[in-house]
């Protein structure tokens, strides 16, 4: 089982324990707020209330037992460094530092902490993306402008068959799947939504109302199949 410590409980830190927790992982949340423990202790394997910028604190919670500890801590930039400064002169395995800015990110690239999670940035351009083009669920960006992208199907493909869309030939892009969501009735005849997946599409696979398209191509190319589609 991956071990991983997190150190700042705000609403990032503790969104991404209680996510890393539900995928199996051993969390060990660190934060000096004691009602922030208290509240996140029932959803993660180790909560602790201590101060991460003390280094006998933070060999205390045997932090080197972790394979990453990654420091989720917001505003106060002073905490995040002194907090990077001791995990380095622990030797933590891993350190993944949360950043505010690109100034924040080349200090911290000088004190060597070579990986980053920038949250405010990423969901700011996310939401720029879906608002010029509001069909773009999500993304992940990849090196040489390449993305794999979720895209709500258009209106003009519902009914065709995936064949006849012609992703590769015609918009350069690869399908990789296409999920949906739908209504369960569980043993109380509640109904509660499920979410499939086509796993590899085949070529006569119908695309359907709601249907969201996974696919993997170059932004100008999603850009073209949106655009042509609209």
């Amino acid at each position: 089982m991956k071990k991983i410590a997190v150190i700042g409980a705000g609403h990032f830190g503790s969104k991404l324990s209680t996510a890393l927790s539900e995928k199996g992982v051993e969390v060990l949340v660190i934060d000096n707020n004691l009602s922030v423990i208290q509240d996140i202790s029932d959803e993660v394997a180790f909560a602790v209330c201590t101060d991460a910028t003390n280094k006998r604190a933070l060999h205390a919670e045997n932090i080197l037992d972790y394979d990453v500890a990654i420091i989720a801590i917001g505003n106060d930039f002073v905490a995040r460094l002194l907090c990077a400064a001791n995990l380095l002169d622990i030797g933590v395995k891993r350190i993944i530092c949360r950043t505010m800015g690109e100034n924040q990110k080349i200090i911290l690239e000088k004190m060597g902490i070579t990986e980053f999670l920038a949250p405010e940035d990423e969901v700011g351009q996310i939401v720029a993306e879906r608002l010029m083009n509001p069909s773009l669920i999500s993304y992940l960006q990849l090196p040489e402008e390449y993305k794999v992208a979720e895209i709500l199907a258009p209106d003009s493909l519902v009914g065709k068959k995936v064949g006849e869309v012609g992703f590769r030939d015609n918009y350069k892009m690869s399908l990789i799947t296409i999920r949906w969501k739908v209504e369960e009735e569980d043993l109380k005849s509640k109904k509660i939504p499920k979410e499939r997946i086509a796993g590899v599409p085949d070529n006569n696979l119908l695309i359907d109302k709601n249907d969201v398209l996974v696919v993997f191509a170059k932004e100008n190319d999603i850009e073209h199949f949106i655009k042509d589609n609209s």
